[in-house]
């Protein structure tokens, strides 16, 4: 195996890669590789071991380093970079049904806790008032839309959220409307729902982020 001295492996140096750390190979041994990770002075990795807390050194060979981010594989040639291996693109989270074999997610809303329920049937987030009230939500300033509920047509404002996090999972400006009633609790709608993949097995829900 060809070793490359690492003044010479050095000029080799790429713009950095990968979620949670900036990495850059520059330099292939046997069962090691040297990197340079979020800009930092190059450094010597062991197979096995851990770049960042969801990025694993797995294998390296003459020309490749390869690393697991989150289950998946992404191989890096020497002198050579990927941007973002995706950890943040495949981010998920598992729901578990409860009694009434509903899916509550517990999460954040800009910021703030939110307990949701998952409901497919709702073409955007919805969320009483209260709780937009809560969250800091001027939902007034929102387009005034009309929705039909249990008890007839209601009132909605519509509103973008910021951001949307459950468990790993963070969605970026997502439609929802805001209730003044009818409404006792927060549902996780579609507006979410569309960017993930969703895998029922039993009485447990997981959600993959898509985009």
């Amino acid at each position: 195996m060809m070793k490359l001295p690492l003044a010479t492996a050095l000029l080799l140096l790429c713009t950095p890669v990968l979620h949670a750390a900036d990495i850059s190979v520059i330099g292939l041994f046997p069962g090691k590789a040297v990197l340079v990770v979020d800009g930092k002075s190059p450094k010597t990795y062991a197979v096995g071991a851990s770049i960042s807390p969801d990025v694993k050194l797995v294998e390296v060979n003459q020309t490749t380093a390869t690393f697991d981010a989150n289950g998946k594989r992404q191989r890096i040639d020497i002198g050579s970079h990927v941007n973002r291996v995706a950890p943040s693109a495949s981010a998920s989270v598992t729901l578990k049904a409860d009694t009434r074999g509903q899916f509550v997610a517990q999460g954040q809303i800009n910021g703030g806790t939110m307990r949701m329920l998952v409901d497919t049937g709702a073409s955007l987030i919805a969320m009483p008032a209260s709780d937009a009230q809560r969250l800091g939500i001027d939902y007034r300033k929102g387009k005034t839309l009309s929705v039909n509920t249990a008890n007839g047509i209601t009132t909605a404002y519509h509103v973008v959220l910021d951001t949307v996090k459950v468990g790993d999972i963070t969605v970026n400006q997502v439609d929802a409307m805001v209730q003044e009633v009818g409404l006792p609790f927060t549902l996780l709608g579609m507006s979410f729902l569309k960017r993930m993949e969703m895998r029922r097995d039993g009485d447990q829900m997981t959600l993959t982020k898509r985009y």
